[in-house]
């Protein structure tokens, strides 16, 4: 494949390989299927943009999307075979990217400013889902391993599927059921165990009704015509969607069992969609007294996100921790 001059979104994490205007041919050429969705933007009016250059998919059809993920995921991210059951969340993977990256950047904060890399830096994804995103994209960019968590069997069946039909992964990520669906760590994170960080990207919604009107405004907002019927372009499951309390909710969760295992993590993280969100977040915090706090503000396009982290470890303990095996 010839190299190319393709515009840069400067939004985007430095080092994430997305920075960059989808590359079709490129795309196309390790997964043919893609071409299928690909068709020419004729409201994009810009004059100095080639046909070419105006390719882009329907994000509103979830097959679309699915073959564009599966198409970046065997060409940037040495994936061989990746596939998610019907109705299952289908991340949008450069906004994944940036999470993994920024994520990085704080671990390096802690390391004398090198980003720890290898196997022996171990990070628990709570909330995994079928699709194994967080896991694949950290394992290739820096090497760490993963335990992932899910309340869903079958979305843990297809992420095992996903990793033995890819097998540098096989080593890399392993699995756990959460057996008590109202708890996050309880379960899961054992007295032997220590993660330099907890990843996670909560649910958003309330409620069912809630996750439904949602994805319809979504919809709408991508398509011309107005539609009536929830078309779930990204997909979703219950659990990966909605949970009592909705995302405050579960956060907050997160930070009373957090407590719990001050030294066996170094960064707590989870995404928080809702900026509203971040007083409530940043209360309970100092209730449970975490020794320090951070937001990371993240840029995609026009969309901000961000995530919070926290640590029970006192500077001394930072600085003794062990990223890597001596």
């Amino acid at each position: 494949m010839k190299n190319k001059t393709i515009p840069e979104k400067t939004t985007l994490h430095p080092r994430n390989q997305h920075r960059f205007r989808y590359d079709f041919e490129k795309l196309i050429y390790n997964y043919p299927i893609l071409k299928n969705y690909i068709f020419v933007n004729e409201h994009d009016v810009d004059p100095s943009k080639s046909e070419q250059a105006k390719q882009t998919i329907d994000f509103a059809n979830p097959e679309a999307v699915k073959a564009l993920n599966k198409a970046i995921l065997i060409s940037n991210y040495g994936i061989e075979y990746w596939e998610i059951p019907k109705n299952y969340l289908c991340p949008p993977i450069p906004g994944r990217a940036d999470y993994i990256h920024y994520l990085a950047d704080l671990l390096a904060d802690s390391n004398n400013k090198i980003i720890p890399e290898g196997e022996n830096v171990i990070g628990l994804d709570v909330g995994i889902g079928a699709n194994c995103i967080y896991p694949i994209i950290g394992n290739h960019e820096y090497q760490w391993s993963f335990v992932g968590t899910d309340i869903d069997e079958n979305a843990l069946q297809n992420c095992k599927k996903i990793i033995a039909k890819n097998p540098h992964l096989i080593e890399a990520i392993s699995l756990q059921l959460q057996v008590e669906p109202r708890f996050i760590f309880k379960n899961i994170i054992l007295p032997e165990d220590k993660f330099a960080f907890t990843i996670c990207n909560p649910p958003f919604h309330a409620s069912q009704d809630e996750a439904t009107k949602a994805s319809l405004r979504k919809v709408n907002n991508l398509e011309e015509v107005k539609s009536s019927k929830p078309v779930l372009n990204f997909g979703g499951q219950n659990a990966e969607l909605w949970c009592t309390g909705g995302e405050i909710g579960f956060i907050t969760q997160m930070i009373y069992e957090s407590v719990k295992y001050p030294l066996q993590v170094f960064w707590f993280t989870t995404l928080v969609s809702k900026k509203d969100n971040l007083r409530s977040i940043y209360k309970t915090l100092n209730k449970v007294g975490a020794v320090e706090i951070k937001t990371i503000d993240m840029a995609q396009g026009q969309k901000i996100s961000r995530f919070v982290a926290w640590t029970f470890l006192s500077e001394k303990q930072q600085k003794e921790w062990k990223f890597s095996a001596e």
